[in-house]
This record gives C-alpha cells, structure tokens and sequence, in this order.
C-alpha cells in the first residue's frame, strides 16, 4: 500500500509556500539518494521541477540491462492562489508519482529493490494560472509544455506512464484511474494486456480505458482540442507512452478544490508501483514489437504528428 507516502505528500503540497525543496527533502528522508530541484521561469510565474532516481538491482545504474521506467506527473499547478485556496484537482498528478518515488524509495531501504531503474519526474508550482476549456476550465502553467517536456521526458526512460487528472471531460464516467492505449512515435497503439491485467489486479475491477483521438497525441500550440496535457510527454520521445488517468464520473475543472479523491491517488500510485516491478522485470510489456514493426513496414513512420506540422 502507498497510503502513508499520499497522505505524506498531500499535506506537503496542500500548501501556498510548497516546494520543490520541501518535497525532496521528505524523498530523502524516504530512501530516495538522487534528487534534483530545478526551478524555472515562465511567462506566468516558476515553477520547481523535481527529479527522482530509484535504481534498480539490474538497472544501468549498475550496470545491467534491465529497462528503465520513467513516470511522470503531468499537471498545470497543484494550486490557482490567489484565484483559488487549496489544492487543485489538477495537482493529482504530482501527487501520484512523487507517492511513487517515495513508495519506492522506501521499498529499497527494506530490502525491496527492483530490477529496473525508475525516473520520477513533475514539477511543484502552488499558485498556477487557470485558463478556458470546454467542458470546465483548465488548469494553466507558469511554463509551457516544451519546458516540461525538456526537464521530465529523458532518453534514459525505455517506457513512460504518464499520470494526468482527467477530469474534465464527459468521455470517461467511472471514478478511480483508467489507462490509454499506448502511444509510439505518432501511433496509437493497442492497450497493453500487460497492463490492462495490472489494472484490474489493483483495483479489483474490470480495467478502464481511456479513449484516445488523433489530436490527444500532437503537441499543445497547434490549435486542435485536447482532452488535456497526459499524452504530452509522447511529442518529445521514441518511448512508448501510456496515460494513466485520475478519474471520476462528473466533470470536475482542473481548478476545483476539495476535489481530489486519495482512494483513487493510492490506487492509481500502486498501479505505477506495480508496473515498475514487472516491466524493469521483464515480465510486462508496453506493446508489441513486432507489431509495430509490420504496421510501420507497410504504411510508414507518423513521426510527423509529433511536431507541430
């Protein structure tokens, strides 16, 4: 269970004064040697982008082989001060994979450590602007996506699970965390059964996919809707990506307050934690290879929806 390191976290971020700093103090304390603050300045405010290394018993870090995970929480701001008091529904994303690095750093100092090395990204911002977006507003940031991009999504990462509030939208009724289709370089890919079985074996339930469009997966800027920033991170990597998304069945905005459900945060974190063990593992997949290679042979690379067009 990642229970203790949630409720952590969240008293932690629920904060006007949070920090990047405070955070990687308290991710130290929990067994997690290798982290790096970096703020950075935007147009609309700073921000403070955290990064954590778990390193695996059969990672590169020590020379193995072993895949390595990247897990990123995607987010606009964990709150919209002064507009706004508290923490944002948005900030869920932050919370599940800073939840994460601490479960896990705290696995390895009891003797648990996984095969593969895991990179946690995301980034700490309390006062985040808010923008239009249909069906609720959005939650805005004080940097733009390239940014993040550069400072969460590494070439080290084989895979990424990019975790996202996915609230406001009317396409996913279900409270709780639901999975996308993977997505390699421009192509929505089937789900993995892989992951679609750890899914149900954390949760207890039939699994829950989240439905994917053409325009989810091209870069923010280029004028098209989005169902919101969870697949930003496939624009900036070869990696194949899978959104994990917080959940619910009404359309919550990214700025509503008091929103935010721990019993889907936790599930959502052990559902990350899970698919560290098995993907660094070797037994869990994010697609098929050769798959991929037959549809590319036939009908050519999409790497031109990665960029702007």
């Amino acid at each position: 269970m990642a229970w203790r390191e949630v409720l952590d976290l969240y008293d932690i971020l629920d904060d006007a004064a949070a920090s990047g700093t405070a955070v990687a103090g308290w991710l130290r304390a929990h067994g997690v040697d290798d982290v790096s603050v970096t703020e950075v300045k935007g147009d609309k405010g700073s921000t403070d982008f955290v990064r954590a290394v778990i390193p695996g018993s059969r990672g590169r870090i020590a020379g193995g082989d072993a895949p390595t995970l990247g897990i990123i929480g995607r987010l606009g701001g964990l709150g919209a001060r002064p507009e706004r008091i508290g923490f944002v529904s948005d900030g869920d994303g932050a919370l599940v994979a800073l939840a994460v690095a601490g479960k896990l750093g705290t696995m390895r100092q009891r003797g648990d450590q996984l095969p593969g090395d895991v990179i946690v990204a995301t980034h700490v911002c309390p006062d985040a602007p808010t923008r239009p977006h249909d069906p609720v507003p959005f939650m805005d940031s004080p940097v733009d996506v390239d940014a993040m991009n550069r400072h969460e999504v590494e070439d080290a990462m084989d895979a990424i699970l990019s975790v996202d509030t996915t609230k406001g939208n009317r396409v996913v009724n279900h409270q709780g965390f639901a999975i996308s289709p993977t997505v390699k370089e421009g192509w929505i890919l089937r789900v993995s059964e892989d992951l679609l079985d750890l899914a149900s074996q954390v949760s207890g339930r039939l699994p829950v996919v989240l439905p994917l469009t053409m325009q989810d997966i091209t870069p923010y800027g280029n004028d098209v809707y989005h169902i919101n920033s969870i697949l930003q991170p496939c624009t900036a990597t070869s990696a194949p990506v899978v959104g994990v998304a917080i959940t619910t069945e009404t359309a919550v905005p990214g700025c509503g307050t008091g929103a935010t459900d721990l019993t889907s945060v936790e599930s959502a974190a052990r559902f990350c934690v899970e698919t560290a063990k098995t993907y660094g593992g070797g037994t869990a997949s994010f697609y098929d290879e050769a798959d991929f290679t037959r549809l590319t042979g036939r009908y050519g690379t999409m790497h031109h929806l990665q960029g702007m067009g």
